[in-house]
């Protein structure tokens, strides 16, 4: 008996079962392959543009994804590092090894977590209530909750020309009876389709040839609570498609299960196939390929940029056009998979079926696709389960708290006609969610949850106590326009003293010259001094945010029966009341947010539940 069955042990899978742990509970972590565990399927990196939002903010919430990307990573870079801090995206290569190694570490810390070696083949109900699973060996595990974390396993059907391979990953087993499983329980499942590239033998490469790219001279680290960078940096290096590579591939479109019918499922919009490349894009000469080392050895390769189901002997083909590929060998060859997911809109907004009580998904069941999305929903899965067992009420962020609200309630709201990738656009907030900020705006929260543990908590008092202090003392100096104008700041000259923080507010005032004028804030960190810079220059931009907030935070308090009828609401289309009846919005932000509902839409709903609130006093 366990509190909470994990299913899965991808990125949503461990950082669901380390969030239940973390909150107290006794939680059964099932997977095929203990030796899995934390595995980078895909590319080897972690964030990017608002895929590295998710990760500082998992880290602020104490979750794994920050800490292991930090003990793994060997190329640290932030991304639209040219623009505001509000669109900076963190990211890092890492070592694959180095990262599983990592993640099994974290896991390891808490004796709570019982790892369980073995497929799933069903669930256990009780009362329409989910409470365990049925494991392929015959054996039976009972819980209190269940969180699914299946991936792409959920009748997984990898695609490599006309070659169909039944499997959740390259030489793993599928998972087909839990979905027949979830079939029988007629939640809105369907199909998505995602893909890899081929790996490349290290030494068949021509490495004099490409240029090199490399990370940032002083990389930055994910986690607030971790060492540091820890590991040597390295080069990743660059090539390019040309006309030649294209003509091979358009000559074998017929070939590829992407245009010959075999896949019919929908695909990442925002990371398409060479194939699709090549199609769409039909005017571009070329498209550039980043060539990733898989680990510090570098003896396995990855070629971000590429994604193909073509057959082997074409993606060998192609290759070999390409400068610095001209010798080079496939250890793995690219290939598409197919898979089952559920519609999110059956999801509260917990990540709990509304359907079936205490069953809850996450991850690519969900129709997302990255690392930092799935780890994302299992730590709001996992904090949720928890406090269902709890008998507590369940928390998740809005979209003004944080990156992870805004993912959750795109997918709950909106549902997914293709894999859902995040982005910075995506946020309506993003001068406020802004990655620099996401332990101040959500660790508090968390130690409050119970899902922080001491270390961080301490740290984070510490940072927060002398963030305070920083801010106190700039409002305390000040300086004229006179004594300003010597360090070349130069303002009205209305005879007005300005403080600190108006000082630091202004675009062409930096860190370096702020510290030439009141050399006594050199005492502070230049962690503590960026983010106060950042805070002033923002502070205008901030304040209408907020404004905004406020009046999405009044919607979000005025609830939608989760039973409403919306075939008795009077001035509702069709296409209106069939998109409500489909995503059940919890309240007024979430059914403004989708698709094709109207402002008068909106109204009629508004006018309909006052008026249910009136008769029945219950809201």
């Amino acid at each position: 008996m366990a509190d909470i069955i994990v299913v899965g042990g991808g990125h949503a899978g461990v950082e669901a079962a380390a969030a239940a742990a973390r909150m107290g509970l006794c939680v059964s972590l099932v997977t095929y392959d203990i030796h899995k565990i934390g595995v980078m399927s895909c590319n080897p990196a972690i964030g990017g543009i608002g895929k590295g939002h998710l990760v500082k903010e998992i880290d602020a919430l104490d979750g794994i994804m920050g800490l292991a990307a930090d003990a793994a990573g060997i190329q640290f870079k932030i991304l639209n590092s040219s623009k505001g801090p509000a669109v900076h995206g963190p990211r890092c290569q890492a070592d694959r090894n180095l990262y599983k190694k990592a993640v099994m570490k974290e896991l390891l810390k808490h004796n709570s977590i019982d790892i369980v070696s073995c497929g799933v083949d069903g669930l256990i109900f009780s009362n329409g209530e989910c409470r365990g699973v049925y494991l392929s060996d015959g054996k039976k595990i009972n819980a209190d909750s269940v969180i699914i974390t299946s991936g792409t396993f959920l009748n997984g059907l990898i695609h490599i020309g006309s070659k169909k391979i039944s499997a959740g990953r390259i030489n793993e087993k599928p998972s087909l009876k839990l979905a027949e499983d979830l079939n029988s329980l007629n939640l809105p499942m369907r199909r998505l389709k995602t893909g890899t590239p081929p790996r490349l033998r290290a030494d068949s490469i021509n490495w004099s040839l490409l240029e090199k790219e490399f990370g940032d001279k002083s990389p930055e680290p994910f986690s607030s609570l971790g060492k540091g960078i820890v590991n040597p940096q390295v080069p990743c290096y660059v090539t390019w498609t040309n006309k030649t590579t294209h003509k091979i591939i358009k000559e074998s479109f017929d070939k590829s299960p992407m245009f010959n019918g075999s896949i019919s499922s929908l695909g990442p919009r925002y990371c398409p196939s060479i194939e699709d490349k090549v199609k769409r894009f039909y005017d571009r000469d070329k498209h550039r390929v980043v060539l990733e080392p898989e680990t510090l050895k570098g003896d396995i390769i990855y070629p971000n940029g590429i994604s193909t189901s073509l057959p082997e002997e074409v993606q060998k083909k192609f290759l070999q056009t390409m400068i610095g590929l001209e010798n080079t060998e496939i250890i793995q060859p690219g290939y598409a998979i197919e898979y089952d997911h559920v519609d999110p809109r059956a999801l509260r907004h917990s990540l709990e079926l509304k359907s079936v009580p205490r069953l809850f998904l996450a991850g690519q069941i969900n129709g997302t696709t990255g690392y930092e999305e799935a780890a994302g929903q299992g730590l709001i899965a996992g904090i949720n389960a928890a406090l269902r067992v709890k008998g507590k009420n369940p928390w998740v962020p809005d979209r003004a708290d944080g990156y992870l609200g805004v993912m959750i309630d795109d997918l709950v709201t909106r549902g997914t006609p293709e894999p859902y990738r995040m982005f910075t656009s995506r946020a309506e907030y993003r001068l406020l969610l802004r990655s620099d900020n996401a332990d101040q705006r959500l660790t508090k929260k968390g130690i409050s949850l119970g899902i922080v543990r001491s270390e961080r908590e301490k740290k984070f008092n510490k940072y927060i106590s002398e963030l305070e202090k920083l801010k106190g003392m700039l409002l305390e100096k000040t300086i004229t326009p006179t004594k300003a104008k010597k360090y070349d700041v130069f303002l009205s000259e209305d005879g007005r003293k300005r403080d600190a923080s108006e000082i630091l507010g202004y675009a062409e005032v930096g860190i370096q010259t702020f510290l030439k004028i009141w050399p006594s804030f050199g005492d502070f960190s230049k962690k503590l001094l960026l983010q106060a810079s950042i805070e002033c220059k923002y502070k205008n931009h901030i304040l209408k945010q907020s404004d905004h907030i406020a009046a999405y935070r009044k919607d979000k308090n005025l609830s939608i029966p989760m039973s409403l009828d919306y075939k008795k609401i009077g001035g509702l289309s069709e296409e209106c009341r069939v998109a409500l009846i489909t995503a059940k919005p919890e309240n007024l932000a979430a059914a403004s947010r989708i698709p094709g509902i109207t402002p008068a839409a909106l109204t009629s709903v508004l006018v309909y539940t006052r008026k249910l609130r009136t008769k029945s006093n219950v809201f």
